[in-house]
């Protein structure tokens, strides 16, 4: 089967089910667990917006020009708080009316260790499933992605903001009381909230009381060592698949982050 490679889709079940996009083909990867299967990398890269054949993906799975002129390619994408719409500098003003003023969500989620993280509403529990996270809980919703940019960095200044992933795919990570954990980090940070509430409104951020949300990855074999493939140095991917957890395949022979490699083509085939 060949075709060009798109983040793994999951559904959240016990275990997480994964599929692989390869084209138009999506392919359901619990079942190949325990057997061998490659990808290899044809040489091809096309632009996930424009279709254009390019030599180097950027953020992941653009061309050059797409990644420069497209609004979900931005630095603010990856640095929410520096949000510059309010500047009219915004590069798809209408693309951002869509996807970041919409409510936002703040949550902890244990991946390699705590951490605090974002995501849009309509990403719950994708975004998760999409970390490796194994635990998570939403403790704020604002309104809009800057808003939850904002409270993320006073939150970040007692909390990991980022996770280890050679620790959670080594398994590395044990349960953690997330509801005890927002008890402590809230009212280390309720002088700026009150902040924000005088900024955008009293109603802006809204702290909630939801229950931690448990995932169970597809994993029969944890890595001790963890080594990554990369289709820009070796084109071949191959070995038994051990294990899915996050957007990583993880190989008896290595592991591989799809996410990183959207847009190769590739050819699937199992062994």
């Amino acid at each position: 089967m060949q075709g060009t490679l798109s983040k793994l889709k999951a559904q959240l079940t016990d275990p997480i089910q994964y599929q692989l996009p390869v084209g138009d083909a999506l392919i359901d990867l619990n079942p190949f667990i325990g057997k061998h299967i490659t990808l290899t990398h044809t040489g091809n890269i096309f632009c996930s917006n424009c279709g254009k054949k390019t030599k180097k993906s950027y953020s992941q799975g653009h061309c050059f020009v797409c990644m420069k002129k497209l609004a979900s390619c931005d630095m603010c994408i990856m640095k929410p708080e520096t949000c510059h719409y309010d500047q009219g500098t915004c590069r798809e003003p209408e693309w951002g009316e869509n996807n970041c003023f919409t409510p936002h969500y703040v949550y902890l989620a244990n991946t390699s260790g705590l951490k605090v993280g974002i995501t849009r509403h309509t990403q719950i529990p994708t975004r998760w499933i999409d970390q490796g996270a194994t635990q998570a809980l939403p403790i704020f919703k604002v309104q809009t992605r800057l808003q939850s940019g904002l409270v993320e960095v006073a939150l970040a200044e007692f909390i990991a903001d980022k996770t280890n992933w050679r620790n959670m795919l080594k398994g590395i990570s044990v349960d953690a009381d997330l509801k005890a954990a927002a008890e402590q980090l809230i009212p280390q940070i309720q002088k700026k909230l009150s902040e924000l509430a005088e900024l955008f409104g009293a109603t802006a951020i809204e702290l909630l009381d939801e229950e931690v949300v448990d995932l169970s990855f597809p994993v029969d074999v944890y890595p001790k060592k963890v080594s990554s493939f990369n289709f820009d140095k070796n084109p071949e991917v191959s070995g038994t698949l051990q294990g899915i957890k996050g957007q990583y395949l993880i190989f008896d022979t290595g592991v591989i982050n799809i996410r990183k490699f959207t847009s190769y083509e590739v050819n699937f085939a199992q062994l």
